[in-house]
């Protein structure tokens, strides 16, 4: 595989992409995620895929990496709330990107990419202002290669801007990640740490503690205190959920490119609330950790 192509992958379909950030080459992806919540009935399910399509500009390594993604979020709302929650059980994400890279010199490569996301309940059956998120990310990566394995050593510095803590917000972005031996590899740094081990060619299994999350927008605001502030001036505007993960994964290669993965383990935070105009905290939900299960396949260029 072009030493090249497989970096193009790595930076904005694993960046991009960024639950898998720090170690993806996934060209494309669906995959299916369950939160149970531990203190009540709620439950939390989503469904998740995207395509990127690389495209070579000239012969100095410069690509363009359009991407589109679609997320559908089920959560099944079953507390005795003063408020009604028939229209917050389903939210869905569309987004579209653009990333852009090239090489500086010798030793770095930069990439950037922007798009656009509209995450909400869409109960009105239309598009509204507050639907519509911008997203946009900035990095710098060091690739040091070795002739016995494929990208062994791996730097990267950047900033992205996304819903990815659960509300939009700037991210910094850190990771070094290194094979350092036939069957193992690990990687350090925000928003993901792992540690793998390689059977072989077939099957791996790795160790993580990740970030996760989801924002979207409420399109017919309320007051979650009907009863108790009737007159009050904040309304639930939004609804987010921020996740710490940690759990075991493991991945089968059906061939060089295609994938199955799942990942089980135990949520180190898991916060679900309502936020205000502002994005303040106006409601919670559920605070309590959990167990999650997650599973999919992937179309890779490793």
């Amino acid at each position: 595989m072009n030493k090249t192509l497989k970096f193009i992958a790595f930076l904005l379909l694993g960046v991009v992409t960024f639950p898998a950030m720090a170690q993806s080459t996934d060209l494309a992806r669906i995959e299916y995620t369950y939160f149970p919540q531990s203190d009540s009935d709620n439950s939390f399910r989503r469904f998740r895929t995207f395509v990127n399509f690389p495209i070579k500009l000239s012969d100095n390594d410069a690509y363009l990496i359009p991407g589109i993604e679609y997320r559908n979020v089920h959560f099944k709302y079953k507390n005795d709330e003063a408020f009604s929650t028939n229209n917050l059980d389903r939210f869905q994400s569309f987004t579209g990107k653009i990333g852009y890279t090239f090489k500086m010199n010798e030793i770095w490569r930069f990439g950037a990419e922007t798009g656009v996301k509209v995450a909400s309940n869409f109960t009105t059956n239309e598009l509204v202002r507050d639907d519509f998120i911008y997203t946009g990310s900035v990095y710098f990566i060091k690739i040091k290669e070795d002739e016995r394995y494929v990208e062994p050593w791996r730097l990267i510095l950047g900033l992205s801007y996304s819903t990815t803590t659960g509300f939009p917000f700037p991210l910094p972005v850190i990771n070094y990640y290194k094979r350092f031996d036939e069957k193992w590899s690990y990687g350090l740094g925000i928003p993901k740490t792992n540690l793998k081990y390689y059977f072989n060619d077939k099957h791996q299994v790795q160790g993580f503690v990740t970030l996760d999350g989801f924002f979207a927008n409420i399109q017919q605001n309320f007051n979650p205190y009907p009863q108790t502030r009737p007159d009050a001036n904040r309304l639930a505007e939004s609804m987010s959920m921020t996740i710490v993960l940690s759990g075991l994964g493991y991945q089968y290669n059906f061939t060089n490119n295609i994938s199955f993965y799942a990942y089980a383990g135990y949520t180190v935070m898991n916060d679900i609330r309502l936020r205000d105009k502002d994005r303040e905290d106006i409601y919670t939900i559920d605070d309590t950790n959990t167990f999650y299960a997650r599973s999919g396949l992937k179309f890779s260029i490793l």
